[in-house]
């Protein structure tokens, strides 16, 4: 066989053979990004569905994603106190007609704009905090936002962020089956575990356990928050507050009447980094515990053992 080729002929077939190889080169490698997850994928893209609670739990998850070298974008569709119901009616309103101001509530847009704006990979729902102990306050809703999501996000992996119990020494906690009110913390938090898994199980997607960090931190009686019962609320002088030491709620304050205001419901900033710790663990399939990240007027060995407990429970659910 003659294996003398003049110089056109060998370019000829030369080039073809470079194309070849490069495009080999560039699918193992991309065959490699998905097997080994210690190369950098590109952006994760979270879109939150949610209120005041997921804006909370995701404060300082840009931050924690940076320090972990995790390119992370953002996407809201957040309300105050905002339910699952009604998160699908406004959403109801915009597909019924476009154009009707009632469903575009999220600063002017409606949930299938903000969806529709490139590709999201994870999208979350959740339950107002007040609801979130009654099962029946879910449904229809959930389902209904879920295929919703589905439709215009067809791979996105959709999930439940779990929302918290408020503080042991809150006026009232969550409301459950039967129109009647949790009697403690514990309670709130029981009763609304067992409607996200209820919830979770039935749409087979994953929580994001937030509630559950929440908890066992608040159970523990090395780490939990202890009402300061030495105080005396009718003498205090501002800036005077009761001892809050371990508290993950906002708790009392002064306000701006020269009153103490008391928020028992939403989280401070060692709540806020409990959870971006655990939003942290379950996206990015990473222990927190590694993270240094530490916001300001968070104590050090409180945020180690806020680490700790994050670590061990994005841990045990993977297991």
């Amino acid at each position: 066989m003659n294996y003398n080729f003049d110089k056109n002929a060998s370019g000829r077939i030369f080039r073809p053979l470079v194309l070849m190889t490069i495009l080999f080169l560039a699918n193992f490698a991309s065959a490699e990004n998905l097997r080994n997850p210690l190369i950098k994928s590109d952006t994760l893209r979270l879109f939150l569905i949610g209120n005041s609670f997921s804006q909370n739990a995701t404060r300082y998850l840009p931050q924690l994603a940076k320090e972990g070298g995790h390119p992370l974008k953002i996407g809201r569709a957040e309300l105050g106190g905002c339910s699952l119901q009604r998160h699908w009616e406004i959403a109801e309103a915009a597909e019924k007609n476009p154009e009707d101001p009632k469903g575009k509530a999220y600063e002017g847009k409606s949930l299938r704009e903000l969806l529709s704006v490139g590709k999201w990979d994870v999208v979350t729902i959740q339950q107002n905090s007040m609801n979130s102990g009654d099962v029946k306050t879910y449904m229809p809703y959930a389902k209904k936002l879920f295929d919703l999501v589905k439709s215009i996000q067809p791979d996105a992996k959709i999930m439940m962020h779990q929302t918290w119990a408020y503080r042991i020494d809150s006026k009232q906690f969550t409301q459950t089956a039967h129109d009647q009110f949790a009697a403690s913390a514990k309670e709130m938090w029981e009763q609304s575990r067992a409607a996200y898994h209820d919830i979770a199980k039935a749409l087979g997607i994953e929580i994001i356990p937030v509630g559950d960090a929440f908890w066992k931190i608040n159970s523990d009686s090395k780490t939990a928050y202890k009402p300061d019962s030495t105080f005396k609320f009718d003498l205090a002088k501002s800036p005077e507050l009761p001892n809050q030491t371990n508290s993950l709620h906002a708790g009392y304050r002064w306000d701006k009447s020269g009153k103490i205001a008391f928020d028992s419901n939403h989280a401070n900033e060692a709540g806020c980094f409990l959870g971006g710790l655990v939003w942290y663990g379950v996206l990015f399939d990473e222990t927190p515990a590694k993270l240094k990240f530490l916001p300001e007027n968070v104590d050090e060995g409180f945020a180690e053992n806020l680490r700790q407990t994050a670590a061990d429970l994005t841990t045990e659910i993977k297991k």
